[in-house]
């Protein structure tokens, strides 16, 4: 019995490739751009000696160059997931570094294997371009999850400074100072902007919509109606803060509950495909008995059909909402 290496060998150098992204980003822009970096990216831009104009147009460019990405073809695809993980750098240097990977794929890939050029090139391609898809999508999920999590501390302590006297542009300025990566420094541009002019309750539902989230949907309206209508502005917050905060512990509490279901919607999934690669690699001539038949045909495409509404469903099944 004989196992071909290639499968593996395409695998690490699929997780290289996502290694060089991620090294080649740290490179580029240093340890500040770390969503754990305690010190949030705005105050250490400032730390640094940039003026808080040329702070706020550069952070502004970073979370909106995405959206028209630069006028690249497809680029579209991979503008939305960008522009939430707020990836700094801009629409035709994330191209060339998926050309770089794309070229690094290849020659790992006329290195370790003797596959017909095209099928390497094709391979390489897809390792380039689906690497770095894969990593921003990875980066955005972390990213949106962190601001959730520490959106709820965000409001209270808007709601301290509130109660101790402070006005809500100040509670902004405090939260930008105090609350590290990713909401500081988002928090840190709201702060910025309503410095040279604008509503603040603009601000917030700006952010609110390029990420998409319903929380910071609430916080928007909540501050919009308090400017327009009047009120208890840090009786409204502390209120909404109870709410995402209960919000989040339910989304957790379903999470765990849910896990079990999860894991075994991905292995039920996933497990025709590995058997069906496993007996490709360990048994070559397994179906040569039935491979030449008229039914052969019909009955692969039937199945095919099965697994991939498999996957649709048991997607489904699993993807709860809060």
């Amino acid at each position: 019995m004989i196992i071909s290496p290639t499968p593996i060998i395409y695998a690490l150098i699929f997780v290289a490739v996502l290694l060089l992204v991620e090294g080649i980003y740290l490179m580029v822009f240093g340890k500040s751009i770390s969503l754990n970096n305690r010190l949030n990216r705005r105050l250490d831009l400032l730390e640094k000696g940039a003026g808080r104009e040329q702070v706020l147009d550069q952070l502004r460019k970073e979370v909106s160059q995405h959206v028209t990405g630069g006028g690249i073809p497809f680029y579209q695809i991979l503008a939305t997931k960008a522009q939430r993980a707020a990836i700094a750098f801009s629409p035709r240097q994330l191209v060339m570094v998926m050309v770089l990977l794309s070229v690094f794929s290849f020659l790992l890939l006329t290195v370790a294997t003797d596959g017909p050029l095209i099928v390497r090139i094709l391979v390489a391609l897809v390792f380039g371009i689906g690497g770095v898809y894969t990593w921003v999508d990875r980066k955005a999920k972390k990213r949106m999850a962190m601001i959730e999590e520490q959106l709820p501390d965000a409001v209270e302590l808007m709601v301290r400074s509130l109660r101790v006297g402070h006005p809500f542009s100040s509670a902004i300025n405090i939260v930008a100072r105090e609350i590290p990566d990713p909401l500081g420094s988002e928090f840190g541009i709201i702060a910025d902007e309503a410095a040279y002019g604008r509503e603040i309750s603009e601000a917030l539902k700006t952010f609110a919509e390029r990420m998409d989230m319903q929380d910071l949907r609430f916080l928007a309206v909540a501050v919009s109606i308090q400017a327009q209508s009047g009120g208890n502005l840090a009786e409204i917050l502390h209120g909404l803060a109870q709410v995402i905060r209960a919000r989040f512990k339910l989304f957790r509490r379903v999470k765990a509950i849910t896990a079990e279901a999860k894991w075994s919607g991905m292995f039920l999934s996933g497990f025709p495909f590995v058997a069906l690669l496993m007996i490709t690699l360990i048994k070559p001539d397994y179906y040569d008995d039935v491979r030449e038949t008229a039914a052969f045909i019909p009955a692969a495409i039937a199945v095919g059909v099965f697994l991939v509404a498999n996957v649709i469903f048991m997607r489904i099944m699993v993807n709860i909402k809060v």
